[in-house]
């Protein structure tokens, strides 16, 4: 097996970071996709750049799991994310990610019966552009978000397995819009969302809910779960066997903030990914356990 050259990584990772660099006079802080909340800042003092914020963050999964669907191995991250308060109660959001993998085998990638076409490994990276504009009604926070996901090297590895990269393995790229909320029932936090990728015309629905527990003024255990539901979601062409819609997942986490000083938090974490009907037939494994880091920089 051979590993991805980590150059490839660090160029790609400066370039989106030299990117969203641009927009740090506009934004403040919002959550990486998927990857937790951000603490408030202080109060303003009128000035400008007091009312700014934002979190740069970079992370490592042993395994990637998004919505509920294997894409790699051994990925690293790199995100940024700004936000910009319009009004009291209304904030524009900004953000992009880079993903990249280090090593992801080929045998992972095909699964049981597929062959392996004489490949041994894959090259699996990922771009997301992300903006959005949330309002805060007191009992409940709703957004409205639109993703770009540009996928380098083919939609999760599924174009190796498939010939010439046919169905919904051959995305190169995608466009996405959500409407999402979040709100609190007493120490519980939820969460949900409604998402419509128009590259393949396919919806995504998604519930969860955490439940934070300060150990000490440090640390926290936050355990948390969520469920998923696609209506022609990423199955169709891929697998005959997948059905076009159906529960995706639910995906049970447990994860450990660390506050390593004010504005730097170290989050290990670790998950169990178990496969509904909608992913039976797609992921190399029915149900699995998966780990991974985060260190998140608030500025």
């Amino acid at each position: 097996m051979k590993l991805k050259s980590m150059t490839s990584v660090i160029t790609k990772s400066a370039m989106v970071l030299a990117a969203c660099a641009s927009l740090s006079a506009f934004a403040g802080p919002v959550a990486p996709s998927g990857k937790g909340t951000v603490a408030p800042l202080p109060e303003p003092d009128g000035a400008l750049f007091d009312t700014l914020g934002a979190e740069l963050a970079v992370g490592y999964d042993t395994r990637t799991y998004y919505r509920g669907l294997w894409f790699a191995d051994n990925a690293v991250w790199t995100s940024l994310n700004l936000s910009i308060p319009l009004t009291e109660q209304v904030s524009l959001g900004l953000g992009a990610l880079y993903l990249s993998t280090v090593e992801t085998t080929m045998d992972a990638v095909n699964g049981p019966g597929v062959p392996n076409n004489g490949v041994e490994d894959f090259d699996y990276s990922e771009l997301d552009l992300m903006a959005s504009l949330s309002y805060d009604a007191g009992f409940a926070t709703f957004g409205l978000v639109y993703t770009h996901y540009e996928f380098w090297d083919g939609y999760s590895g599924t174009n190796f397995g498939l010939p010439n990269g046919a169905g919904e393995g051959n995305v190169s790229g995608a466009d996405e819009v959500g409407i999402t909320f979040a709100t609190s029932v007493g120490p519980v936090n939820l969460a949900g969302g409604y998402f419509y990728d128009f590259r393949i015309g396919g919806s995504y629905f998604e519930l969860g809910g955490d439940l934070p527990i300060e150990i000490t003024s440090w640390l926290s255990l936050v355990p948390a779960v969520k469920v998923g539901y696609g209506i022609d979601y990423y199955t169709s062409g891929v697998n005959p066997a997948a059905p076009p819609s159906g529960f995706t997942h639910v995906l049970p986490t447990l994860s450990a903030p660390i506050k390593l000083t004010k504005s730097a938090t170290l989050t290990p974490y670790i998950a169990y990914n178990i496969s509904l009907g909608a992913r039976h037939a797609l992921n190399t494994q029915d149900s699995e356990i998966f780990g991974g880091v985060k260190l998140g920089v608030t500025f």
